[in-house]
């Protein structure tokens, strides 16, 4: 059993790996020379970008370095002491940047409201300045596949935008990189690797906010998908990697106002009369069954 639990382990972390590396590579994530300022919450999903860049640093062909930083948001309860022992344990270089935006987000929102969007804001804004002062190239968020999708669906259904998080983009004040190397890789595999490396975990529910309840809806509905339908999620995120502008109806992405026929075929031209096929392909068979496979040897 102990063998098989081990052989389970090194392929979800050779796989998480992989991930994580190939997300790095499709979008020149981390170039020579960067210094790479790891945001570190103390959830699961931080802790394993961490450990993770740290593991692809030591291997990778390019040089670059790792700060991990901590917004102490001086929140009742907070235990200060977690993380500057846990990276000190490791030999990680780190920062600890106090500041209690607590306070102010409990003197503007209203009692019961949920606090999340303004203290995300506040917190940005700090992080940015550190950045700064590190000397910081990049900026690594641990955002994963799940978020990426939730943020999607969000926007779809709240805020009437197709948007989600892209693994990478340039910062609101226009003076930072920033990353999320973790684009590629799914909550439950990170949620199994924190498990199984034991990290500290601090949980987020210091402040005593609500939840956000839109993203939890959202959270609740693509894991019911996930079980009734193995495989949708994976397809979906694929087809925000497949945008066809043209099927599509933004006026200020598409000149339709000007479009015209040109008596040539079109590569995507319309289809209006066919009905759509969505049979999957023999990569997209193949990729699904893999899947499935290393699913099934990580919960054993």
């Amino acid at each position: 059993m102990q063998k098989k639990e081990q052989y389970n382990t090194n392929k979800l972390h050779k796989r998480l790996r992989r991930l994580v590396g190939t997300a790095i590579a499709d979008f020149n994530m981390i170039e020579t020379d960067d210094r790479v300022m790891v945001c570190l919450s103390g959830g699961k999903d931080s802790y394993a970008l961490l450990d993770i860049l740290r593991n692809l640093q030591i291997h990778a062909p390019l040089e670059f370095e790792l700060v991990a930083v901590n917004l102490d948001q001086k929140q009742p309860g907070f235990p200060e002491q977690v993380l500057p022992e846990y990276l000190a344990k490791i030999g990680m270089p780190f920062r600890i940047v106090e500041q209690d935006t607590y306070s102010v987000v409990k003197r503007v929102i209203a009692e019961g409201k949920t606090t999340c969007s303004l203290c995300s804001r506040l917190r940005r804004g700090v992080l940015y300045r550190v950045a700064s002062e590190l000397g910081a190239t990049k900026i690594a968020l641990g955002h994963h596949r799940d978020d990426i999708l939730e943020t999607l669906f969000l926007n779809m259904f709240y805020g009437g935008k197709l948007k989600a998080m892209p693994p990478k983009l340039v910062s609101d004040d226009g003076r930072h990189i920033v990353i999320r190397p973790l684009a590629y890789c799914k909550e439950k595999d990170l949620a199994a690797y924190a498990e199984i490396a034991d990290f500290p975990i601090i949980p987020c529910n210091l402040c005593g906010s609500q939840k956000n309840l839109q993203r939890q809806a959202i959270k609740e509905m693509m894991q019911q998908w996930d079980k009734k339908f193995p495989g949708r999620l994976e397809t979906m995120f694929r087809s925000i990697q497949n945008i066809q502008l043209s099927h599509l109806a933004d006026t200020t992405r598409y000149d339709f106002f000007n479009l015209k026929a040109q008596g040539q075929p079109v590569i995507d031209g319309d289809i209006a009369f066919d009905e759509e096929a969505f049979e999957p392909t023999v990569e997209e068979m193949l990729t699904s069954a893999a899947e499935e496979h290393d699913n099934s040897l990580v919960s054993g």
